[in-house]
């Protein structure tokens, strides 16, 4: 059941990310940061993308994904629709990842050492789906914020 909350939620707030972005009136606004603002919507959208694609597609999907973190955070002006298509993407890879989880692997700890002591599967799982919503909320104050 967790399995299935997950690939709802994960697919719910993915969405909403990508009408986010696609909400700006401005493309440029999308990278743009301000006084107090350390990242821009872009970047914060990159990361999410590098963040999920690595920890649910490559280690539980063997998708073969390489992620270049520092990238996320330091390319720039990157055309809107092309952060959709990799939203798009991303939908993807998460939903035929998580097709692969079974309820016991949730259990199991995580493969990756992320954190100072290990988690199970289904605790890191849930962590990335707050860690999305959380930078999800960023984006949405940062458009209503700059793109008026």
């Amino acid at each position: 059941m967790l399995i299935q909350t997950l690939k709802t939620l994960f697919r719910r707030d993915l969405s909403r990310l990508r009408t986010e972005v696609d909400a700006y009136k401005s493309e440029e606004t999308i990278w743009q940061i301000e006084r107090g603002i350390a990242n821009s919507a872009g970047n914060l959208c990159l990361h999410l993308i590098g963040n999920l694609n690595t920890y649910v597609g490559a280690e539980l999907g063997k998708t073969g994904y390489v992620r270049h973190r520092e990238l996320e955070f330091s390319l720039k002006d990157i055309p809107r629709a092309e952060l959709l298509k990799k939203i798009d993407e991303t939908i993807l890879v998460v939903d035929n990842a998580l097709n692969t989880v079974t309820d016991s692997q949730l259990e199991e700890e995580y493969p990756l050492l992320v954190f100072d002591e290990k988690t199970s599967t289904g605790y890191f799982l849930v962590h990335l789906e707050t860690h999305l919503g959380y930078h999800l909320g960023q984006i949405n104050y940062h458009r209503r914020l700059l793109d008026s």
